[in-house]
């Protein structure tokens, strides 16, 4: 059998920071009116609903039942792991006016 530590807690925690950085990010889009902000917008806003995702169950595989545990700690590196490539996309088309 597999004897593997939890990452839940640093999960909730990196996806809580993450979470932030997208509003942060959201809100100078909306203050510096970028030509391409839909685009751009809309990637930052799916990578906060997978952080804030990733944030709720790694909580709860945290607080949950031992049966449940595995399953919502991985559903949460998983969309921990695609909230991370969305903002690594996001970077990109900001950082070189990639889409115009």
């Amino acid at each position: 059998m597999e004897n593997r530590q939890s990452n839940s807690g640093y999960i909730l925690n990196t996806s809580g920071n993450l979470v932030g950085l997208c509003f942060i990010a959201l809100t100078s889009l909306k203050l510096f009116k970028l030509p391409v902000e839909s685009f751009i917008d809309d990637i930052t806003a799916a990578a906060l609903v997978l952080f804030m995702a990733s944030c709720l169950l790694s909580f709860l595989s945290l607080r949950g039942k031992s049966s449940q545990i595995k399953r919502y700690e991985l559903v949460a590196e998983y969309a921990f792991l695609s909230g991370l490539v969305l903002i690594f996309i996001m970077t990109i088309l900001v950082t070189y006016n990639v889409v115009e």
